[in-house]
């Protein structure tokens, strides 16, 4: 049987709305964009107000199925990127809720997502504009001698552009409960060795204008590091896991081709990450966070890469002397 481009095409940008993760087009993916804590995850900011710009990359030209191998119609090459400018709002207080100090952030973003397929002769266009908008309402931390602690809650609101039918679709139309913790482990008693692990677990609501409810979804990200500078400085290997762990209800009649790309999926990242102090020798401005992850052990979803460059400005500024 001949299936020309077009229809090539279309089956191909049915399952990449299906499937994609990260980019906003994404119709059964949850909100979690993995690879936005690593080193340290398990700890929670000193008390004060932070201001948190992040920029966000990701890329990939494959699509793995539900046995790992590559889906047919991207083999002949494609391109999928997704960009995001983010700027997060923080206040850590001295409050303690729980034994713990008490804290809450938003964050705002703004995404640019684009696809290409030159083995197909066609592609959709950029779009860029307001996300779906993160709220952490309650934010917890602890600190003992060799081992801090957080948890927490996190709402998404569908504050992007959505539409069922559209392919340029900024949001995911639904709102999700996500609900995290975590821990630092240090490893040695100068506290210059950590092993980090945070748990989210995602859970969402109908979609706008469907019965479509997306499966809940589990991510893990943290990492090994070594910090210097008494701490201002930190190197090591960043992860992250994310896996579906329930089945989405489709609660449709259309008869969707292809079972292969309809299970649960699952994706692990792996990569170095650097953070640095700005100052000067009169004051700590900030840090910059950076980190690249290669994902592996791709199932039912794209296999890509990630950058992340994520500044922090406390406020005011930290004297040093």
């Amino acid at each position: 049987m001949i299936i020309n481009n077009m229809t090539k095409f279309r089956l191909t940008a049915i399952w990449l709305c299906l499937l994609m993760p990260l980019i906003s087009q994404a119709q059964l993916a949850g909100h979690n964009t993995r690879g936005d804590y690593a080193l340290l995850s398990g700890t929670q900011a000193p008390p004060g107000f932070y201001i948190v710009p992040m920029f966000y990359d990701y890329s990939a030209d494959k699509v793995r199925d539900r046995n790992g191998d590559e889906f047919a119609p991207l083999g002949g090459g494609g391109d999928i990127n997704a960009r995001a400018g983010i700027l997060g709002l923080s206040w850590v207080t001295e409050k303690k809720v729980l034994g713990g100090n008490y804290g809450f952030s938003i964050w705002p973003a703004v995404t640019n997502n684009a696809l290409g397929f030159p083995a197909l002769e066609t592609g959709i266009g950029a779009s860029t504009g307001l996300a779906d908008l993160y709220v952490q309402p309650i934010s917890l931390g602890w600190n003992r001698n060799r081992a801090d602690y957080v948890a927490g809650v996190g709402i998404y609101a569908p504050t992007g552009d959505f539409d069922i039918d559209s392919n340029t679709n900024r949001g995911l139309g639904m709102w999700s409960l996500e609900l995290f913790g975590g821990t630092t482990l240090y490893l040695d008693e100068a506290k210059s060795w950590h092993l980090s692990a945070l748990a989210f677990f995602e859970t969402h609501g109908k979609k706008e204008d469907t019965n479509i409810r997306v499966g809940n979804i589990l991510t893990v990200e943290g990492g090994l590091g070594k910090s210097y500078m008494e701490g201002a400085m930190s190197v090591g290997l960043a992860y992250y896991a994310q896996w579906k762990l329930t089945d989405d209800d489709l609660d449709t009649d259309v008869s969707l081709p292809s079972e292969p790309l309809l299970s649960k999926h699952r994706v692990y990242g792996f990569g170095p990450e650097v953070s640095l102090p700005l100052a000067s020798k009169q004051k700590l401005y900030g840090f910059l966070n950076l980190r690249y992850f290669w994902e592996t052990g791709a199932r039912s979803t794209l296999e890509g890469n990630t950058f992340l460059a994520t500044f922090s400005f406390p406020v005011p500024s930290i004297p040093l002397q």
